[in-house]
């Protein structure tokens, strides 16, 4: 089991860390751009091509049903999603074969939207409750890998 995160704008390394270190579980930090980030034995650094996708293929080529992944991007998640590992955002909200295609349809729309400028503000900003959530949630699908394992 391994926890693999899709780095580049992810607010919640520092909390991976903590609950790896509780599980002794590998963290896999994957960006497109050299970055720092938590110093921890558990933790490994892969910084791919600047391709836009590269961090994604990285990640949903490696992934099995045994790991968790962290990311906001819909498209890499369905691709995790598929090939069974536990996926959640960085808030926490965990994105499985019961929401993906909702989740999919969502960031279809709000593209469409911010194209023809019906939407021209972000997302909501990160909140302190998001990371407790995120703390929750993590701890919940390992323990989920852990009893599916034994």
């Amino acid at each position: 089991m391994q926890i693999f995160v899709d780095a580049d704008a992810c607010p919640v390394k520092d909390e991976v860390v903590r609950v790896a270190e509780r599980h002794n579980l590998a963290v896999l930090l994957v960006s497109n751009a050299w970055m720092r980030g938590p110093d921890h034995p558990l933790v490994q650094r892969f910084t791919v091509n600047n391709h836009p996708d590269a961090a994604d293929d990285w990640i949903a080529e490696r992934v099995t049903d045994l790991d968790v992944v962290i990311t906001s991007d819909i498209p890499l998640a369905a691709r995790c999603v598929a090939k069974g590992a536990k996926v959640m955002r960085p808030n926490g909200k965990p994105l499985d074969e019961n929401s993906i295609s909702m989740a999919v349809a969502m960031r279809d729309l709000h593209t469409h939207l911010r194209e023809t400028g019906e939407i021209t503000s972000g997302p909501a900003p990160f909140r302190k409750e998001d990371r407790s959530r995120f703390l929750d949630a993590l701890e919940a699908a390992i323990q989920l890998i852990i009893r599916r394992k034994s």
